[in-house]
């Protein structure tokens, strides 16, 4: 891994909507190549890096579908680039196989998922919550994915960033989940260059020394080298040994699988982020995130100011899931704690893995707009008063 220096320069905030600062937060953190097919409502991401790839030097393809989408990301990540691809719900969908195969094979990929109502066809230009668990559960098999959610057009950028960093440094696809709502709103942000660049750790050793997945550090990930160069490897979306070769027998499987899930359990640390608001000595927690979390917190500060003690906890990491914020909350003696999420139930049970620590109820609605600060606030008040 090269951690590059971090940049900074003075900028001015401008008026852009949340597809458009993901697009430039891939940009800022080094994206050259962005395989893509429409769809509502993350068209703007593609129609955005169509315009600015060839303005850094890098390319931008409009695939046939996303299947080949993806499969031309896992492509160029190794020929060497940083890659994107961005898409909706019923896109995801057709993601999850490829996904599969690049975490076997372990190829850095980000992919932006601007989620809209469902099942099938569902609202095309109407939010949702709805797809987390199937970001965590896409594809078949055992595996861990990374997945961010920002909540403001500001946050679209800077988690974009992380995204790629992530992605580089563990050598895995990471998902930037974002909604309806927040791909298409409005908001001043600053494209500001005050972070750290990571690149995929290189290979150390000549060419006719390297096995493609050699572990050599502790962090579990092996280097990468790029297709095309004089390292020649062998890569496979089996179950394989350090060099690449199919491996079945069950000792060998199960000792890859269990590295490609530690990698990221490993980091968890590093990985998960949150904010929290409030909750020093509230009883009363909220949790949420995304585009959802705004109205929430609006309730939550309008309860603290007639003295309640409710407190926020803005999920800004979905996946691998903050168990350790929840057990703060316990330490901490709250005696409930509410969910809310544009769906019909689904990081409630995540939540609900810590019922030993305090009671937990869900505040959700499956519908295309977010639930509304004063539904909160009555929420609140009910809980309060029972």
């Amino acid at each position: 891994m090269q951690v590059l220096e971090k940049k900074s320069r003075p900028v001015k905030k401008i008026l852009t909507m949340g597809n458009i600062a993901c697009a430039e937060g891939a940009i800022a953190a080094g994206c050259r190549f962005y395989a893509g097919y429409p769809i509502t409502p993350s068209s703007e991401i593609a129609a955005h890096m169509a315009k600015r790839l060839p303005m850094v030097d890098g390319v931008f393809i409009q695939m046939e579908d996303e299947i080949a989408s993806i499969v031309a990301c896992i492509g160029a990540s190794y020929a060497g680039a940083k890659v994107m691809t961005a898409t909706s719900g019923p896109g995801f969908s057709l993601m999850a196989e490829n996904i599969g195969l690049a975490v076997m094979m372990e190829a850095p990929v980000v992919i932006a998922t601007v989620m809209r109502g469902g099942p099938s066809t569902g609202q095309p230009t109407k939010p949702s919550q709805s797809d987390v668990m199937q970001i965590r559960y896409a594809s078949h098999g055992d595996y861990e994915i990374i997945a961010v959610a920002p909540a403001t057009v500001q946050e679209a950028y800077d988690l974009t960033i992380k995204a790629f960093n992530f992605a580089e440094k563990y050598r895995t696809p990471v998902i930037v989940a974002l909604d309806g709502i927040l791909g298409q709103m409005l908001e001043p942000v600053e494209f500001h260059q005050n972070f750290e660049i990571v690149n995929r750790k290189k290979p150390q050793v000549p060419p006719d020394e390297y096995a493609p997945f050699k572990v050599i550090d502790d962090d579990l990930v092996p280097p990468m080298a790029t297709a095309g160069t004089d390292y020649s490897f062998y890569v496979t979306g089996l179950t394989h040994d350090e060099y690449g070769n199919p491996r079945m027998d069950p000792e060998d499987s199960e000792r890859l699988v269990r590295r490609l899930n530690e990698k990221i359990l490993r980091a968890r640390k590093e990985i998960n982020d949150w904010k929290e608001y409030y909750t020093e000595d509230a009883e009363l927690v909220f949790v949420s995130y995304g585009i959802n979390m705004r109205g929430v917190l609006e309730a939550v500060q309008k309860a603290r100011s007639k003295g309640l003690k409710v407190g926020l906890v803005q999920l800004r990491t979905l996946w691998p899931f903050p168990d350790e914020v929840m057990e703060m909350q316990g330490e901490r003696g709250v005696k409930k704690v509410v969910v809310s999420e544009m769906n019909y139930g689904k990081m409630v049970r995540e939540v609900e893995r810590f019922r030993h620590l305090f009671e937990v109820d869900s505040l959700m609605a499956a519908r295309s707009k977010p639930i509304t600060p004063q539904e909160v606030y009555e929420k609140i008040k009910k809980e309060v008063k029972g």
